[in-house]
Parts: C-alpha cells; sequence; structure tokens
C-alpha cells in the first residue's frame, strides 16, 4: 500500500526500494560490512570515553558494545534475522544499542563545536563565491563546496585525517573531474533554463557540511526564486544534524546573511523534521506532515546529500521531479566496487521522469 501522498515524491511508489546493497543476495558485500561495522564499534567506545565524565560511562560503553557485536554475530549466523539484510539496517542497529545504554546523542558537544567553528567562517565563504565573475563559476564552486564539505563525517573510516584540515583541506582531497558520476555539467544547464519553485534539500552532517557545503548552496537556490525545504533528521544519529539543530544554526547564520534571514522571515526557507531516526534514508517513512508540505509547496526539486541518503539508500531511486544526489565516497570498499578512487564523487542530476 503506498505511503501517503509519494506518487509526488517517487515516481513508481509500489517498484521503491530504498537500498542499492541487499547484504543477503551479495555475500562479499555483506562479509565487507559486517566486518567494518564491528570494527567501528571500538571508534564509538573510545569517542563516549573520552566525551563523558559520567561515572557510569564505562559500564555503559562495555554494554553497548556488547550489545552491537552479538547482534552482528548473530546476522553472520541467521542473516535473515531480521528479515532483510542492508548497511540501513546494520547502521539502524548501532543506534539503537547506543540508544539502550543512554547514549542518545554521543557527537551533541562535537556538532555544536563543528557548527559554530564553521559559522565563523560562513561570511568568507559566501563573500569567495560572490566574487567569481560568472553565474556558471560561482555554482560550480558551490557544488564542490557540498561535496567537499560532504567529506566531514564521523561514520567514515577514511576520513579521520582531514577532520582538522577544513573546507579547504577538503577541497583539495575530492576527485578532480571527470567525476565518477558527473552531472555537473547537466546541472548547470538546468539552472540556464529553470528557476525551481520550491526544493526539498535532505542534508546530512553537522559543522562544515551543513554551514559552508549547504547553506551557501540554498542561499544560491534563493537568490534565483526557488524557496526551499530543509529536510533533517529527527533523532540524532552519528554526527548528522538534528532539525532542532539545524533552526539553531539558521538562526547564527541568518545573522551573517541578509538573504537567509529574508527567507526565513518570509517562509520561503523552513527547516523540517524527515522523520528519520537514522543516517541513511526510507522515503515511505518520512514524516507524513513533510510529505503533505512538499505537496502543498510544489516541490519540483529534491536534493539528497550524503552517502547515507544518497548511495546507501536512494542511488537506484526514481524521484517524480527533478533531483540531484550528491555524496563523496569516502569507503574505500565501496569507492572500489563502483569503479573508482576513494573520495570519488556522485554528482547525479536527473531530470523529472516522464511517464510512460
Amino acid at each position: 500500500m503506498e505511503h501517503f501522498g509519494l506518487s509526488h515524491i517517487l515516481f513508481e511508489p509500489d517498484k521503491y526500494s530504498p537500498d542499492t546493497l541487499d547484504l543477503l543476495k551479495d555475500e562479499e558485500a555483506r562479509e565487507y560490512w559486517l566486518n567494518t561495522c564491528e570494527k567501528l564499534v571500538e571508534k564509538y567506545v573510545n569517542f563516549a570515553l573520552t566525551n563523558n565524565d559520567d561515572p557510569t560511562v564505562e559500564i555503559r560503553a562495555l554494554k553497548f558494545k556488547t550489545c552491537y557485536v552479538e547482534a552482528i554475530k548473530e546476522l553472520r549466523v541467521n542473516p535473515l534475522a531480521h528479515g532483510q539484510l542492508t548497511i540501513r539496517l546494520l547502521l539502524d542497529i548501532n543506534e539503537t544499542c547506543l540508544r539502550s545504554q543512554g547514549f542518545f546523542d554521543l557527537w551533541k558537544q562535537q556538532k555544536k563545536y563543528e557548527n559554530d567553528t564553521a559559522l565563523a567562517s560562513l561570511r568568507a565563504r559566501l563573500n569567495e563565491i560572490d566574487a567569481l565573475p560568472t553565474e556558471r563559476q560561482r555554482w560550480t564552486e558551490i557544488c564542490r563546496g557540498v561535496l567537499a564539505g560532504n567529506m566531514f563525517d564521523w561514520g567514515a573510516q577514511a576520513v579521520a585525517d582531514i577532520l582538522d584540515c577544513g573546507l579547504y583541506g577538503a577541497l583539495q582531497k575530492i576527485q578532480n573531474r571527470p567525476w565518477l558520476c558527473d552531472g555537473l555539467d547537466k546541472w548547470l544547464e538546468k539552472l540556464e533554463k529553470t528557476v525551481h519553485h520550491c526544493a526539498a534539500v535532505f542534508v546530512d552532517n553537522s559543522g562544515v557540511d551543513i554551514v559552508l557545503g549547504i547553506l551557501p548552496f540554498i542561499r544560491a537556490l534563493l537568490l534565483r526564486g526557488t524557496s526551499v525545504i530543509l529536510c533533517a533528521n529527527e533523532w540524532p544519529a552519528l554526527n548528522d544534524i538534528t532539525n532542532l539543530e539545524l533552526e539553531e544554526v539558521l538562526r547564527h547564520a541568518s545573522l551573517i546573511c541578509p538573504v537567509l534571514s529574508s527567507a526565513m522571515a518570509s517562509g520561503d526557507l523552513v527547516v523540517r523534521s524527515s522523520g528519520q531516526r537514522g543516517p541513511c534514508l526510507d522515503l515511505r517513512t518520512i514524516s507524513v506532515g513533510l510529505c503533505a508540505e512538499m505537496k502543498v509547496r510544489g516541490v519540483d526539486l529534491i536534493i539528497l546529500e550524503g552517502m547515507g541518503r544518497a548511495l546507501h539508500t536512494n542511488f537506484n531511486a526514481r524521484l517524480a521531479v527533478d533531483s540531484l544526489k550528491l555524496a563523496v565516497v569516502k569507503n574505500a570498499w565501496l569507492a572500489q566496487r563502483l569503479g573508482g578512487p576513494l573520495f570519488s564523487v556522485i554528482f547525479i542530476y536527473e531530470d523529472k521522469p516522464t511517464a510512460t
């Protein structure tokens, strides 16, 4: 049965499957991701221990580790234990185990610090973009900024060494064009012909990603006359920004940027919860309120940002409107599987499908 109102989001809702890899069918992928998730547990435990002065933290961290390792063991023996086996499920189980031991928002202080630090650089970044001579150059730099910003992901093993480099260090790391999936020219041509009415942007990480990557992008849309719904997670997961944190970031950003301030005041820029609890995106489970608002506002552009939303899920999804899928592949195994190097770029622009 179709979820409420999904026909204006998905081209063929009844054929939609969010997950890119089926780990039940793909034995090599299953082995890789079970091993990877098991290894990541130590990273979470260490982060919990170094960022928490609660006397119960050690025992809770140990219980979390046991909870998740046991879940992985069960899936090795019985991959069908949950009826399906996907990267989305593995990440969701991780969050469930964390929450069961009171780790509801492990990255809370880190996210705030990164948001504040990035906001201090926002004005300079906007000035830098505005100083470029042509619209095409500005949009190219804005898109590169979104991709560089998406490198700042605490859930990815490969990015630990660039988290301290800032946006400009990340801009040096991303793949040179032509990208692995390179729809930039197609997107720039679309901008020359069309002004979208309303864009729904499903955002990813805190800090550099949202502030120096996404905010310049949506500001450029607003300047063209496109209204924007920023859709963020309802619950904390990894260092993904939540809708409440995003509202706070926008309050500060509006003091820096008059375009954002004006759009917030007029209702042309709003923040909404996507209804999601984990780092991936299942469009069948976005909140009914968001679904209805996307229809009422006449969303004609959907932007999915980050590996969780545009690669682990929705990579093959056909959306009912124009769409952008943007991510940097921050996992060497996955990059190789896709046929590119680490930090390959996914930049897919697709026009609204025509009815057959």
